[in-house]
């Protein structure tokens, strides 16, 4: 049975192979990118310098290495390389891979067991690992496309050192454009601006790069291609974005940071992606609401109320026409003064009424409907605001024996300038009440 998951070392010479196949690398050194982890200051880097290597998750994006440096970690360390698919294997099949590890062990050969898109093992399978992990049984290396924090076990990810991948850059897509080119024995007929526009589709995805360009060194033509003419030709690739996942949250935390920071062009930039990775706008429209009372709140009034207009008319016109409307509330946002004074007092009000939550009123602006909370002095000495000077009392409103606090300080912009103007003069009305 381990005969099924082993990968032979022999290519085998029946048939053409894929280019991203006969372009895989032989040895770390020729893998494309990922320096920060390969390179001798990097984690995997040091781990193979000393000779110890651990088990690892690797997380990233499509298309990265994850699997080409899987095997050849296993190369390097003289392991032998076994690779199943969570998606593929079941409980059975993985007792199966598991007993042929420890007779490879009790012949003196190790085992790394590569696990793709580990995330979809459940708690249960996930945790199946974790005998084999600890008596060397197995060294695990993990791949995810997910965060591993939120989809694999706290027990596996104790065990194992998390390894980020990254998205390859234009640069590390032309290498690999260029050792493409070296394989087929010909240029790629394409003019700059189109070949540039080639790198640009992959969208860091190294194997669909490779498939892109295998796609057009087939194509027979006696001039190079000009951009308009490629992008006839092909289809742009779809921008990773998964409405549940990661892309989600990483998207919505840079639409969300870039209105606060007030870059009313990279906030635009976010909601057009999170929009043609096909979003939901309503989603958009709450968040983008929530921003407005989030980050600016008092500073601007009417920012909630242009994001509350621009939901509506969403809601009024649907899609695509609706959501310039939301567009405009996002560029509102990004230039309106930000203030989140409001946002910072209310979590001290409540994190001060979790504390406090027993405590009474005080009984001067208690209501008292009967007699008896007459007698008891509900309601006594209470001064109407209204009759007093400049229509302020002054008087205490926090339960007895509680420490006033400061909590709501309105920043020196926007309209809580003025909002400040009127905490102050009250500030010094109230000293000047109670002095009296």
């Amino acid at each position: 049975m381990a005969d099924l998951f082993d990968t032979p070392s022999a290519k085998s010479a029946d048939g053409p192979r894929p280019l991203a196949d006969r372009l895989r690398p032989k040895k770390l050194a020729e893998v494309i990118g990922q320096t920060h982890v390969l390179g001798p200051d990097g984690p995997l880097g040091a781990m193979l310098a000393a000779g110890s290597l651990s088990s690892l998750v690797l997380w990233g994006p499509p298309g990265v290495g994850k699997t080409t440096i899987a095997r050849l970690l296993a190369d390097e360390t003289d392991l032998a390389f076994v690779q199943i698919s969570a998606i593929f294997t079941g409980v059975p099949d993985l007792r199966k891979v598991f007993e042929a590890a420890k007779l490879r062990r009790q012949n003196g050969k190790g085992t790394l067991l590569f696990v793709d898109e580990i995330h979809r093992f459940n708690k249960a399978q996930q945790d199946g690992f974790l005998p084999y992990m600890e008596d060397g049984t197995i060294l695990l290396v993990g791949a995810t496309t997910e965060n591993p924090s939120f989809e694999l076990n706290a027990a596996l990810l104790s065990r194992a050192q998390v390894i980020v991948l990254e998205r390859l850059s234009l640069a590390d897509l032309e290498r690999m454009a260029q050792r493409a080119e070296q394989e087929l024995g010909r240029a790629l007929p394409l003019k700059g601006e189109a070949r540039e526009a080639l790198l640009e589709m992959a969208d860091g995805d190294g194997r669909a790069l490779l498939n892109l360009i295998e796609q057009v060194a087939a194509w027979k033509t006696d001039t190079a291609l000009t951009r308009d003419q490629l992008s006839q030709r092909l289809m742009r690739r779809a921008a990773k974005y998964d409405k549940s996942g990661d892309e989600h949250y990483n998207l919505i935390s840079a639409l969300h940071k870039s209105v606060r920071g007030s870059d009313p062009d990279a906030a635009l930039y976010w909601f057009a992606r999170m929009l043609e990775g096909g979003e939901d706008p309503r989603f958009l429209a709450r968040r983008i609401t929530r921003m407005a009372v989030e980050d600016i709140g008092l500073a601007d009034p009417q920012a909630e109320a242009v994001c509350l207009d621009g939901w509506q008319t969403y809601e009024r016109l649907g899609s695509p026409e609706g959501e310039l409307a939301l567009a405009q509330a996002v560029v509102y946002l990004a230039l309106a003064p930000k203030s989140n004074a409001v946002y910072t007092a209310y979590k001290a009000a409540r994190a001060a009424a979790r504390e406090t939550g027993s405590l009474m009123p005080p009984k001067h602006i208690l209501n008292a409907p009967t007699r008896m909370m007459k007698d008891q002095g509900y309601g006594a000495g209470y001064a109407y605001d209204h009759e007093a000077e400049d229509g302020f009392s002054g008087q205490n409103y926090f339960p007895d024996g509680m420490k006033r606090p400061a909590w709501y300080l309105p920043p020196e912009r926007g309209f809580e300038r003025e909002l400040k103007k009127r905490v102050d003069y009250f500030a010094k009305l109230r000293s000047k009440r109670q002095d009296g």
